[in-house]
């Protein structure tokens, strides 16, 4: 790690950041033992899942827009497991939802099924990052009331700049901080030609501090109430040159709308053959019915905008084209060390607080500065 310069944190805050990493081993084993001693309460088992948890751990919640098989939730959840701190559980959507925006499926019916991690009491839903949120928090699913900390990631590629608007990992964040709960969204600024699996470990691995400094603040009642934190992470992440509070910037990749034609499309056929049987069962059936076609699409969730979009009204023999978004990335001259973007492909971790609020973006910003400052000059340690 190097040193910080003009607009960034205070001087010695990498060293110290330092310190903490290398100290961080010995107190996590402190800290589980002055818990297990402390501790007099029998484990209770959850009522919707076997697993057993310790009501005198504080409960987090690990959700995320890529699946709940996606290995930057499972290195994650490992790691919160492994720490023996916190009783883990996990809502993450059954298939990819990236890109989802802060999207509740409503009018239809979702599935839940148990999802197998160990250590921890984990469940996949047909549905979005924020449904998981929602559902999570809503007390219909979990046995616990609400979580001291929700943490959104890590997600597969970077959500910085106009990004977050439309960006699922995000979502899961803010909707948290919506309901009153504090929160974490992480993404990895994953390249295709750079990074590697093993990069989603060395990710855990540096946002574990912040992770931990914030649940203890949040416990002593001083973690900022009124934004949740974006962390970003380098494409390398061991290789980081520290932690650098950030401002969110107007930096999008450029969305290109490729047309595809139908006879090169081999799913073409089958894809329409599904939407009009859907599209009849719906007509057919209303609104109450479609409880069955959700179930249905969870094991094919490209149907199930075309569904609610085409529908039964069509008719055949209407032409239909097809189209594929891809994002390209983008040269830009922005100068601003301060911004999300820049500081990431600078090779630090940026933290952005987040508001929902544009009002409070001012007040934000200094409470946030001022509770990072504090952890990283020294304050995670303890």
């Amino acid at each position: 790690m190097t040193t910080m310069k003009k607009n960034m944190f205070p001087p010695g805050l990498v060293n110290n950041l330092q310190d903490v990493l290398s100290k961080k081993g010995a107190n996590k084993n402190e800290q589980k033992k002055q818990k297990d001693d402390d501790s007099t309460e029998t484990s209770t088992s959850s009522s919707t899942a076997g697993n057993e948890n310790d009501s005198s751990k504080p409960v987090v919640l690990v959700t995320n827009s890529e699946g709940v098989d996606s290995l930057g939730l499972i290195y994650l959840v490992q790691a919160l497991v492994g720490l023996g701190l916190y009783n883990v559980n996990v809502c993450a959507p059954h298939s990819d939802k990236s890109a989802s925006g802060h999207s509740l499926t409503v009018l239809e019916t979702i599935t839940v099924t148990q999802a197998e991690i160990e250590g921890a009491t984990a469940y996949e839903v047909t549905g979005t990052t924020v449904d998981c949120v929602s559902l999570a928090l809503s007390g219909a699913l979990f046995s616990w009331t609400k979580p001291l900390l929700v943490i959104s990631g890590i997600n597969r590629g970077s959500s910085c700049g106009h990004h977050m608007f439309h960006s699922g990992v995000i979502a899961g964040a803010r909707e948290a901080l919506i309901s009153g709960v504090p929160s974490l969204s992480i993404s990895l600024n994953w390249k295709r030609e750079e990074s590697q699996e093993s990069d989603f470990k060395d990710a855990v691995a540096v946002s574990l501090p912040l992770i931990n400094a914030a649940l203890r603040d949040i416990e002593k009642g001083v973690f900022p109430k009124s934004c949740f934190l974006s962390i970003e992470i380098p494409t390398s992440p061991k290789a980081n040159k520290g932690f650098k509070l950030t401002k969110q910037s107007m930096w999008r990749s450029t969305p290109c709308w490729q047309a595809v034609p139908a006879n090169r499309n081999p799913s073409a056929p089958h894809f329409m053959g599904n939407q009009q049987s859907l599209g009849l069962q719906l007509a057919q059936l209303g609104r109450d019915a479609s409880a069955a076609g959700a179930a249905r699409r969870g094991t094919t969730p490209r149907n199930n905008e075309e569904v609610e979009s085409i529908g039964a009204a069509k008719s055949d023999n209407k032409a239909k084209k097809y189209f594929r978004l891809e994002f390209l990335d983008k040269e830009t001259e922005a100068t601003d060390d301060e911004l999300d973007f820049k500081a990431l492909g600078n090779g630090f971790i940026a933290v952005t607080p987040v508001s929902v609020s544009l009002q409070l973006e001012s007040d934000v910003q200094t409470a946030a500065s001022s509770w990072i400052s504090g952890v990283l000059s020294g304050g995670a340690e303890q």
